[in-house]
């Protein structure tokens, strides 16, 4: 929901390697985030929901990767280290605590200066260093953390693969998602729902491969009860719960614990996001596609009916850069750096200063034309802009 969502060669790492390699090449920009602020998540130092973005009192303009859970964010700075904040009662802000909450970003208590990208889930964190190794922290009641343990971890710790060839995770509600720099795709945690994709609906406290095996898998989305992935070939496949439709596979009812591609089929799938039952996705014709759950307008085609088939957003276009999935949210980036949003909008997750939910991407109250990498939580939403704009990828 970057908080399930994370980026991955190819086309696509145009876009992935904006928040992690490349990135430390360009100037990068401020971390701005809105909506609910219960516990802290917005980083600002106070617990009050803001409906237009703010900065979070790290303040700064050396942010290059945002990832937000359900009540908590993590961010990496050009530096190298990695931030938390928000709630904290499973320990998912990797500081060695279990405090309630944390209104200001805190270091991991790993500490370091070489972390690459981080992904969220409902209340654990996942993130990958620039050596390749691969940590987790926060709640391990399924075995999200892959250490093969059900124990929480308030530190990080390393999956119980190892290894050093991790090159992009992802975090759904209870399930982790990683490929590594091999193309191989490996999950564990939750899977009740078959999101794990390895034809069965056990669940794993240590990583194993999709059922699809295959060494060909470039990035990967996690959701609430659902996976999402895409091949070097541009093909897309997803797995789990379907009960709206967010498999995009034309059904509703039929749950899937094996990767299937989407109705649309294709081979010119760039990336990927989960929402709570939803997905998103951008082509490499710049088109933006959404289909699953719609109670709020999450996906973005001007109704509040459910697709179980991929739609295209009413605003329509070709120039779609970047899509992030909330639980009942979706924001997206355009090519010209605008950052639009659509869906729930209860505590202000869509920035655009109203609680008033839309069912049609609107613009950030912020507007701008320098937005770089967004991120989607349950209630809140985070977004990086550009230093200079005239740096944009």
């Amino acid at each position: 929901m970057s908080s399930f969502s994370s980026p991955a060669t190819g086309d696509f790492d145009k876009y992935f390697m904006t928040t992690t390699d490349l990135i430390d090449r360009f100037a990068v920009g401020g971390l701005w985030v809105c909506g609910y602020n219960g516990y802290g998540e917005l980083g600002d130092s106070t617990i009050t929901n803001k409906s237009s973005p703010v900065q979070t009192i790290a303040g700064g303009t050396n942010w290059k990767q945002v990832a937000t859970g359900y009540y908590h964010t993590a961010a990496i700075k050009t530096d190298g280290t990695l931030w938390t904040c928000g709630y904290n009662g499973t320990g998912q802000l990797g500081d060695s605590t279990t405090v309630t909450g944390r209104s200001s970003p805190v270091q991991t208590i790993a500490g370091g200066t070489n972390w690459k990208q981080v992904a969220c889930s409902f209340d654990h964190t996942a993130a990958i260093k620039t050596d390749g190794t691969l940590w987790g922290w926060g709640r391990n009641s399924y075995g999200g953390l892959g250490d093969s343990t059900v124990t929480n971890k308030s530190s990080p710790v390393q999956t119980i693969t190892g290894g050093t060839n991790w090159k992009q995770v992802a975090c759904g509600t209870y399930h982790t998602a990683a490929i590594k720099t091999d193309g191989t795709l490996w999950t564990w945690g939750y899977n009740v729902t078959g999101q794990l994709g390895d034809s069965t609906n056990t669940n794993k406290s240590s990583p194993v491969q999709t059922i699809a095996g295959g060494t060909n898998w470039k990035q990967v989305a996690g959701g609430f009860y659902h996976t999402a992935a895409i091949k070097t070939d541009g093909t897309l496949w997803t797995w789990g719960r379907n009960s709206y439709g967010g498999l995009g596979d034309s059904t509703t009812v039929t749950n899937r614990s094996s990767p299937v591609q989407t109705i649309a089929g294709g081979t010119n799938w760039k990336q990927v996001a989960c929402g709570y039952y939803s997905t998103a996705a951008i082509k490499t014709d710049g088109t933006l596609w959404t289909w699953g759950r719609n109670s709020y307008g999450e996906l973005g085609d001007s109704t509040i009916t459910n697709k179980s088939s991929p739609v295209q957003t009413i605003a329509g276009g070709t120039n779609w850069k970047q899509v992030a999935s909330g639980s009942f949210h979706t924001a997206a980036i355009k090519t010209n750096g605008t950052l639009w949003t659509c869906g729930y909008n209860g505590s202000g997750q869509l920035g655009d200063s109203t609680n008033t939910s839309k069912s049609s991407p609107v613009q950030t109250i912020t507007g701008g034309t320098n937005w770089k990498q967004v991120a989607g939580s349950q209630y809140h939403t985070a977004a990086i802009q550009y230093s200079d704009i005239g740096q944009v990828l």
